[in-house]
């Protein structure tokens, strides 16, 4: 094994991340897990997440979780309404009696599944990193705390907007022009009781005037929610919209999809909601970089690309798991070899599925998204 007896970092503690931890310390090797939450508890997650067999619950089988994934996961989670920008239902899977499988598993159980898996003082939090220097073999990190720490081997899963990618690459992100502006609503049976009715414990697939509107429901009783529309890249900066100010993005909301029905509104109807602008980004198909001995990266610090095809969490865990064969394995002699087979393996799989997901994003944003799923549903 060419990692045997080196201590190794991850920056970053999402999934991908999580679960790379997780497969190296079933093989009794030194890992960290550098955070830059200041605990388990402070920041809410995301959306629902779907794995695929191939990847994400692949991943979460060789790590020895998958029971416990099953103990988690929400079996209604997974069943879909696509509607017009009327909230008409175009197609409905709830009564099709069709088995999942996609499960689906809210992030926040998922990760403390991932957490709850380590040993004790595997994630060291409150470490928000800041740079790195190379020091004799290895790698210096420095933190926001001040905090250093000296490691023979880095990986990146700091997400899509990778520090510490730069170190490996000066390969820039190409903008796919459409911007997401994400939302949660909480005590959504409250506030948004004809939403809440619609999705069903589910999820919805609104479209209209080439934009998209994604509604999922969570275990906490909470809608998240992901606007998708054609902007330009510097939309984010040039609307000058607060979006901390729940009346800035209403405003915003009700110009932008002036046309769609009333009954998206509700969405706004919660004292408790947040939102975070995200234009979304792919890496060229045919990106590459030379290989290190000691730093490499997985998950959207490699690979980011748009939520459209509903990939981005299995391709880290996917990942993670095919890094952590290469570095466990005797088939290499050295680090770089590992290292080398992770990643060329990696950027091939990643360019497929860059273009898939380029492709559904595209027509997801087209004049008839609603025809194009309900034949995709249809087969």
């Amino acid at each position: 094994m060419p990692i045997q007896n080196k201590s190794i970092a991850i920056v970053g503690g999402g999934p991908g991340g999580l679960t790379l931890a997780r497969l190296l310390q079933q093989q009794e090797l030194n890992v960290k897990v550098y955070e830059r939450d200041l605990n388990k508890d402070v920041r809410v997650q995301g959306a629902t997440l779907d794995l695929h067999e191939e990847s994400g619950l692949e991943a979460l089988r060789k790590a020895g979780l998958i029971q416990q994934f099953y103990e988690l996961y929400r079996p209604e989670a997974g069943k879909l309404r696509i509607t017009d920008k009327y909230g008409q239902i175009k197609l409905d899977d709830h009564d099709s009696g069709e088995d999942n499988n996609r499960p689906e598993i809210d992030r926040g159980p998922l990760r403390k599944l991932l957490l709850e898996s380590l040993e004790p003082g595997t994630v060291v939090w409150d470490s928000h990193f800041l740079r790195m220097e190379k020091e004799n073999n290895g790698w210096r990190l420095h933190f926001s705390n001040n905090n250093t720490a000296y490691v023979d081997i880095v990986i990146a899963a700091d997400g899509a907007n990778s520090k510490i990618r730069p170190w490996l690459t000066s390969i820039s992100p190409v903008y796919s022009g459409i911007t997401i502006v994400e939302g949660n609503l909480y005590d959504a049976a409250e506030n948004a009781p004809e939403l809440f009715k619609l999705v069903n414990g589910g999820k919805v697939f609104a479209f209209g005037d080439e934009q998209s509107l994604i509604l999922s429901q969570k275990g906490d009783g909470s809608l998240a929610f992901y606007t998708g529309c054609k902007t330009a890249e510097d939309w984010v900066t040039k609307s000058r919209i607060d979006f901390s100010d729940k009346d800035q993005v209403l405003q915003w909301f009700r110009g932008a999809f002036g046309t769609w029905g009333p009954l998206w509104q509700q969405l706004f109807n919660g004292e408790k909601i947040s939102f975070v602008p995200r234009p979304q980004y792919h890496f060229p198909f045919n990106q590459q970089w030379k290989t290190q001995n000691n730093l490499t990266m997985l998950g959207d610090a490699a690979h980011r690309m748009p939520p459209y095809a509903g990939e981005g969490v299995n391709m880290a865990m996917q990942d993670a798991l095919e890094l952590a064969e290469c570095l466990c394995s005797n088939e290499y002699l050295t680090s770089e070899q590992a290292i080398h087979a992770y990643e060329s393996r990696m950027l091939i799989r990643a360019a497929a599925v860059t273009q898939i997901t380029l492709e559904s994003t595209a027509m997801l944003h087209s004049t008839d998204p609603v025809g194009w799923m309900t034949r995709l549903f249809e087969g």
